[in-house]
């Protein structure tokens, strides 16, 4: 029987270096037994800053092990730690599978939490409707605290869901990240996805369907011209994506929403609709600051602090195995919310939110397929076509939302179309992982 063993260096100063690792060949595991054998077995980058993954038969336990990256590297010495298939678990570095896993495999391997959080997701969806239409006040008591234009309580499921998974990436080997050279074309191409293909089809599509129904259709522009920054990074994880390119595309759209989302929102909707939008950089830099930087500081923070004391192989083994998985309690936390914030609205309105999710749901298909596709044409790795996939097909809908109800009040139709674009991202996003997790067998 072949067992799964994660070999991590004993030094911390000697982690494996990803770029090496994908640079160079040879990457392999060595066992000596007692008697001074030496076995070595082909392994995989482990993908958590600190290890090799590789599979044994029957592994002697008191084998010393190493990792080594080609034949004239000095052997690295390691404790290998068995991984049982069982205990898997998104929130850990171990969940990383090789080509050969299927998606039975994969999916077993989550935590119950992961595994049946479409479940969770719809009977949080319904439950937050029926509290919305039979709670008495409860959308005043959720309103009445808010930060820029947007309810405290979704601030904080925002806040919420972002900071466990901002605390993984590991920021102290972003440098070597940055020196990849084919980074790049890969800002390149989420740059074209994002911000030239992403606003025209979503504009393309909204006259398509919404000819007839301005207002709805101006809150799906808006939608469409919001890039990204927080969700994707929940789909990436769960996609087995990379985390640490997805948190530079993270930044690098942050950026440039900063600075391109009022122009675009305003070519797409003055220029090309015809409306007259106003939308200003403060409104789109407050919100970046408040729903990317806020998380993004404390999860730096907590990382460098933590792995120092009580130290690195604690705050991997330990901490974020058991702190990962509560981002996914922040993402039903917040659809809670926002479907009872909206769930008077949705009802009364089912027959044009039913219309406003037709635009959605085409534009969702045609860029996850069509990013899918050109990745797989570049022969661009399954982590990182995972996370150009969902970069671009998901959206910043708390952008959308302060910038509908700034600019058109909170009733509006905007402001009600910005809201349902959430209401679709979530579900239909949440099965495109599945379906990405199905296709990493055939990459």
């Amino acid at each position: 029987m072949a067992h799964r063993l994660i070999c991590t260096p004993d030094n911390s100063n000697a982690l494996l270096d990803k770029n090496d690792v994908e640079q160079r060949q040879g990457l392999r595991c060595r066992f000596v037994s007692q008697s001074g054998a030496a076995h070595d077995v082909g392994a995989t980058y482990a993908d958590d800053g600190c290890s090799a993954q590789c599979n044994v038969q029957e592994p002697e336990v008191e084998s010393k092990a190493f990792v080594l990256l080609d034949n004239e590297d000095e052997p690295i010495p390691c404790k290998a730690t068995p991984v049982p298939t069982k205990a898997l678990d998104i929130g850990s570095a171990e969940i990383q599978a090789d080509s050969s896993t299927s998606f039975k495999a994969v999916v077993g391997a989550l935590g119950w939490l992961d595994r049946y959080l479409f479940v969770w997701i719809l009977l949080v969806m319904i439950l937050g409707v029926v509290a919305g239409n039979y709670i008495p006040g409860i959308e005043e008591a959720f309103n009445a605290s808010k930060v820029d234009s947007v309810s405290l309580p979704i601030a904080i499921g925002l806040w919420w869901m972002m900071y466990p998974v901002l605390c993984k990436v590991r920021y102290e080997l972003l440098g070597s990240q940055l020196l990849e050279s084919d980074l790049r074309n890969q800002l390149l191409l989420s740059f074209i996805g994002n911000w030239l293909i992403g606003p025209a089809l979503m504009t393309g599509l909204a006259w398509a369907t919404l000819p007839d129904l301005p207002g709805y259709r101006t809150g799906v522009i808006l939608v469409g011209c919001a890039r990204c920054i927080a969700m994707v990074l929940i789909w990436n994880q769960l996609a087995l994506g990379d985390t640490d390119f997805c948190a530079i595309l993270v930044a690098f759209n942050s950026v440039l929403q900063i600075v391109l989302y009022a122009p675009v929102a305003i070519f797409f909707l003055n220029v090309v609709s015809g409306r007259s939008v106003d939308v200003s950089f403060s409104t789109v830099a407050k919100s970046v600051a408040l729903f990317l930087g806020v998380p993004l500081a404390a999860g730096v923070v907590t990382r460098l602090v933590l792995r120092k004391w009580p130290g690195a192989e604690w705050y991997e083994r330990k901490f974020l195995p058991w702190f990962g998985p509560t981002a996914l309690l922040g993402l039903l936390f917040t659809i809670f919310v926002m479907f009872s914030l909206q769930g008077k609205q949705v009802v009364h309105n089912l027959g044009d939110v039913a219309r406003v999710t037709v635009p959605l749901l085409i534009y969702f298909a045609i860029t996850f397929s069509g990013t899918l596709f050109v990745c797989k044409k570049l022969k661009i790795s399954y982590p990182k076509s995972v996370t150009q996939v969902f970069t671009s097909a998901s959206n910043n809908f708390e952008l959308a939302i302060a910038v509908a109800v700034a600019s058109f009040g909170i009733n509006s139709q905007e402001a009600l179309a910005a809201v349902v674009g959430p209401l679709i991202e979530v579900p239909v996003l949440l099965g495109l992982v599945y379906v990405a997790l199905w296709l990493k067998k055939r990459w």
